[in-house]
């Protein structure tokens, strides 16, 4: 019997051909490394070495590889018999998968009934749809970041939110940018994520970045997915840098009960100041002001609503705190998800049971060889559940929220497979696993319909017989442009795209508003609480 065919009474079965598992008996092999992931053939197994095993894998993160795993990734491998053929096949095939009108099943989509129990393996082609929607949303964070140090406008986004979509080829999603978020990090020193230009005293701020934003589906897209839908799209950091270690020795209250959070987090979602000039308000009262006044402009016109929140590394890391606000401040009917890639874990046991009892429904994407999402708490983490009968409940160890779907870098026929900790981390690397992905004991789909080149924007993952360039996506000439004179030059921004904290707020005065407001320093930085006393 074929997979799919317990999968959903509810949706309609998958057009993906999945093949029988030929190997749900066999046994398996243990591969020592710093992997925590583990691999059964069944998660049913009753065999008790297997769980033994499993329980040892876990603790001392192992990983734990099928002969069944083993033999799919050999067999995709072979799969491409003629690589000089194959950029010809693509380039004549749509980049997008058709959209079905999934406006009476989006609540399982989503996890609302079952928590995605029978909706990830196989993963159902509606939900896979989704997660690329959703992940491309967290990806323009980075496409239209500046990342330019010798830019005045370092650390701030490239075009204003009418213009964004437009210029990322996004407007095809169907939503609109209603708000840019900024966030700032007091005390605390994070390179990786705070983007600073070395033209200090000229810079369009000394103190916050360009963090996300707010967008919100059109009425056509409404229709196709049943419900007026609120994307909030956080950014996270490129890299698995090392600030990552030090995001694992404190964690800090959150709300009136016992949950906690890693600190560093907190801070950044909830830090403001008075004398900066985008963070008057913190990243937590932008969003949130937002987001409640769309949800209340909508449900006043008898509207379905839903919040949806994605982010990759760090992104996802404040899409968790932010859902946690907004469960707790919305109405209890205003459907709350995060569908994450590559995020940390971020609080105890009580912040993940919390979410849960909220109604939160959080799905994490991760890779398994990708490092991020097993920090922090490397060794303190949910493992040591296992040991409670000794330890009791300890609110110092680290937790993952939500169900998890994993991917493997080796089940691509197009990623190199040598150790590669930026491509493995890399946002573009997820989106092209999860489109190849129909399950994880048959090889990747060959309808896979996204760009393949898009892998290599930012590090070197493609195998070298596709002939793409690492590291590709950039300005042209770096930014450059040629003058009148023949002289190259960096380029004034448009007027519309010079960040501007009155012209977000008043978009019909932008184009009147100076760079030239006095900037003011960063010494009188506010660490609010996130709901008061």
């Amino acid at each position: 019997m074929a997979l799919s065919s317990r999968m959903f009474s509810h949706i309609p079965a998958q057009n993906d051909a999945v093949r029988p598992n030929h190997h749900r008996n066999c046994g398996f092999s243990i591969i020592g490394s710093h992997q925590e992931a583990v691999y059964l053939d069944h998660p049913s197994t009753k065999n008790s070495t297997a769980r033994f095993a499993k329980s040892i894998s876990n603790f001392f993160h192992l990983q734990i590889e099928t002969p069944a795993r083993a033999a799919v990734a050999a067999e995709n491998l072979s799969r491409v018999s003629n690589w000089d053929s194959f950029p010809e096949e693509k380039h004549s095939t749509p980049t997008t998968s058709p959209k079905e009108v999934i406006a009476e099943k989006w609540r399982e989509i989503h996890g609302f009934n079952d928590g995605w129990e029978n909706a990830l393996d196989p993963l159902h082609p509606w939900l896979r749809r989704e997660i690329v929607k959703y992940g491309e949303f967290a990806q323009a964070t980075y496409d239209a970041f500046d990342f330019d140090s010798f830019s005045e406008y370092c650390g701030s986004c490239r075009y204003n939110a009418r213009n964004l979509f437009d210029k990322l080829g996004l407007t095809r999603n169907g939503y609109n940018v209603t708000k840019y978020i900024y966030a700032m990090s007091s005390h605390i020193d994070v390179p990786s994520w705070l983007q600073r230009s070395h033209l200090v005293d000229a810079t369009w701020s000394k103190d916050s970045n360009w963090m996300g934003y707010v967008a919100v589906s059109d009425d056509d897209e409404s229709r196709r997915i049943g419900r007026r839908d609120i994307v909030v799209a956080w950014r996270g950091t490129v890299a698995p840098s090392e600030w990552y270690e030090d995001f694992q020795r404190k964690l800090e209250p959150i709300g009136s009960k016992e949950a906690k959070v890693e600190h560093g987090f907190l801070n950044i979602y909830s830090s403001k100041s008075e004398s900066t000039r985008y963070n008057k308000s913190s990243a937590s009262e932008q969003v949130m002001k937002e987001v409640k006044k769309l949800v209340e402009m909508y449900k006043q016109k008898g509207e379905e609503v839903s919040v949806t929140i994605t982010g990759h590394s760090l992104g996802g890391a404040l899409a968790l705190l932010n859902a946690y606000e907004a469960a707790a401040t919305l109405p209890r009917e205003v459907p709350v998800s995060v569908i994450s890639f590559g995020a940390p874990r971020v609080g105890n046991h009580a912040f993940r049971d919390e979410l849960h009892d909220m109604g939160v429904r959080t799905l994490r994407v991760v890779i398994k060889q990708d490092m991020v999402h097993r920090m922090p708490g490397l060794v303190l983490n949910e493992s040591l559940e296992k040991l409670e009968d000794i330890t009791g409940t300890l609110e110092w160890v680290y937790t993952h929220v939500g169900a998890e779907l994993k991917l493997d870098v080796k089940s691509s026929p197009y990623l190199k497979q040598g150790i590669n900790l930026v491509g493995f981390h890399s946002l573009e690397t997820y989106l092209h696993l999860v489109d190849g992905l129909m399950s994880h004991t048959t090889p990747f789909r060959d309808n896979a319909r996204r760009d393949v080149a898009l892998v290599n924007k930012g590090c070197d993952m493609l195998v070298d017989k596709l002939r793409i360039p690492q590291c590709w996506y950039q300005l042209a000439h770096k930014g450059l442009v040629c003058n009148d004179h023949g002289r190259w030059v960096k380029p004034k921004r448009e007027v519309e795209d010079i960040p501007s904290p009155l012209g977000e707020a008043h978009q019909a005065d932008s184009h009147t508003h100076s760079l030239d407001v006095a900037l003011q320093s960063d010494n009188n930085v506010q660490f609010q609480p996130l709901f008061g006393a």
